[in-house]
């Protein structure tokens, strides 16, 4: 069994990635319209109309603007807590199919076992996934972590991302470019709190503490805009380059996605 996985774009303007396994195809959150995200799965050679499910974390606009087009597919399955899903609802026209799972709950969804675990954000109740295939002895494990918002890492969040053999964690801001940044202060003292946004330096000392990761490949992303540049997350990283650590380094930049991945 093989396991797939693209990120199609994560930044402050929208966030969402690809994953597939033998038997599904699916999307960790949407938060590009659907045309928008139709466009970039074909650039990777797949299609909408064969997605199995989306997984959606919380329900901010920048990982759930999506849903509303996709919902047109009525086999689709869309799975969110039942806070998350609410939220959503209110702003769509047509019902969609949701599977609602409380948090902390293991999901068995096809060949796929997805835990999903709490994340301090300012969301109604904002989760991150650990995605999980194989585990037997014919088949060994293969996961993903799924990681975008957050304002500090708890002793959980560590734990479920450190068995990930691919980790997706946002690098959200420059303490520097966001304090000299033309937001209102009320946005600048959300974004740097503990339940707004990673900084380059918070997300750099977890991966640089954590001892024995099972991490192949670490995704930078969620970068913003307008309060971060990549020169500003490879300084926060230089530990990771040249050889420095067992696992792959990758800055996903606003604009693009990230390189495919086979597990």
């Amino acid at each position: 069994m093989s396991l797939r996985f693209q990120i199609l774009g994560s930044s402050s303007s929208g966030n969402c990635a690809f994953l597939q396994t033998g038997d599904c195809r699916i999307l960790i959150d949407a938060g590009f319209s659907a045309r928008r995200i139709g466009e970039l799965l074909e650039d990777i050679g797949e299609h909408p109309e064969n997605l199995d499910a989306v997984f959606v974390t919380h329900e901010h606009s920048d990982h759930v603007a999506g849903i509303r087009g996709l919902s047109r597919q009525p086999n689709l399955e869309v799975f969110a807590n039942a806070p998350t899903a609410q939220a959503v609802r209110r702003g769509l026209k047509r019902e969609v199919n949701w599977r609602v799972f409380e948090t902390g709950t293991t999901i068995r969804f096809r060949d796929l076992e997805i835990e999903s675990f709490s994340v301090p954000h300012d969301a109604y109740d904002p989760v991150g996934f650990l995605f999980r295939q194989g585990g037997d002895l014919f088949h060994p494990e293969k996961s993903v972590a799924w990681i975008t918002d957050l304002g500090h890492v708890p002793q959980l969040v560590r734990e479920k991302a450190r068995g990930a053999h691919i980790l997706v964690l946002e690098s959200n801001h420059c303490p520097r470019l966001l304090q000299r940044s033309e937001r209102p202060w009320s946005l600048k003292q959300r974004i740097a709190s503990r339940h707004g946004h990673l900084s380059n330096e918070a997300a750099s000392d977890w991966l640089r503490e954590t001892e024995n990761p099972a991490w192949r490949q670490v995704f930078l992303g969620h970068l913003s805009n307008e309060c971060n540049s990549v020169a500003a997350v490879e300084e926060a990283f230089a530990f990771a380059r040249g050889g420095g650590v067992p696992w792959d380094l990758d800055i996903i930049e606003s604009g693009r996605g990230g390189r495919c991945c086979e597990l």
